[in-house]
């Protein structure tokens, strides 16, 4: 038994410095992970508004530091071969991410999205072809409301891969109107009354100011488009777009500015004429009596 532990002595004793540098990168590794932790409560704080997101990334980051430290420990053990460890740890984890690739997609998708911040919860987009206003941002998906008041979950790897259209990221938004002006009217007269609509339109900026430009001559029209500006933070862009509408047809119907619609002239194609010869029966003549 003294023999034994005579070994176990030398053993300890031709190894200590390999152990205390092992405790020393674990000791290092628990108060460097704490840091971690702080550093990405505050770092996140300002950047994701979901609690729970903020906490699983903060220890996500924690125990990834804490990870690492602890296999650099481990490596300093005698007797421990961390290589064969991560290959097989390597292998498992293959193997596990091939079956779930598609949430794993998901995960770093939402991961992207979470610290890009392309959209925030109330906010109006249009993503991968679905409209609405943002409810929820989770780390797998995105939740809006459509127009409609119907409930979208969008997979966050759709969201990455896709255009994003935020309405709501600049307070102030410009709207067209394209208007049908008769080829026979006085082009700078209607533009003059267009002009005063839109600046009397309440909800119409005065700055950027409104413009009014002839786009296209059509066969039986001049194309105007009028170009004004609404800031979406005081004023309901869809009802002020819907009341310059109305206030041009209502002016141009007293104004006697003639708006055309699209006509479409259909010319029937006459008939062939009938051949008796061919397309009837010859009847034949009665025989007279006697």
């Amino acid at each position: 038994m003294g023999s034994g532990f005579e070994a176990l002595t030398a053993h300890l004793t031709e190894n200590a410095l390999q152990l205390l540098v092992a405790i020393g990168l674990l000791i290092a590794a628990v108060v460097l992970s704490r840091a971690t932790a702080r550093w990405a409560r505050r770092a996140l704080a300002t950047r994701i508004q979901d609690t729970n997101t903020r906490r699983f990334l903060r220890r996500t980051a924690r125990y990834t530091v804490l990870g690492l430290g602890v296999l650099a420990a481990l490596d300093q053990v005698p007797g421990i071969h961390i290589t064969s460890f991560l290959a097989g740890l390597g292998i498992v984890g293959f193997t596990i991410g091939f079956a779930l690739q598609d949430i794993a997609r998901n995960f770093i998708a939402g991961f992207l999205l979470l610290i890009r911040q392309p959209f925030a919860i109330g906010d109006a987009v249009e993503i991968a072809g679905r409209a609405g206003i943002v409810t929820d941002i989770t780390i797998r998906d995105t939740v809006i409301k459509s127009w409609d008041g119907v409930m979208e979950i969008i997979p966050n790897l759709d969201v990455y891969s896709r255009a994003i259209i935020n309405y709501s990221e600049f307070p102030l938004v410009r709207r067209t109107v394209n208007i049908n002006l008769g080829r026979g009217e006085d082009v700078d007269r209607a533009k003059e009354i267009i002009m005063g609509i839109l600046q009397g339109s309440a909800g119409v900026l005065e700055e950027p100011a409104p413009e009014i430009f002839t786009e296209e001559l059509g066969d039986t029209a001049l194309r105007l488009a009028a170009h004004f500006w609404i800031n979406q933070q005081t004023h309901d862009q869809f009802a002020v777009h819907s009341q310059v509408l109305e206030s041009i047809n209502g002016t141009a119907r007293r104004e006697g500015i003639h708006l055309p619609h699209p006509t479409q002239v259909v010319v029937p194609e006459p008939e062939a004429p009938t051949d008796l010869a061919a397309g009837e029966e010859s009847i034949p003549e009665e025989e007279g009596e006697g």
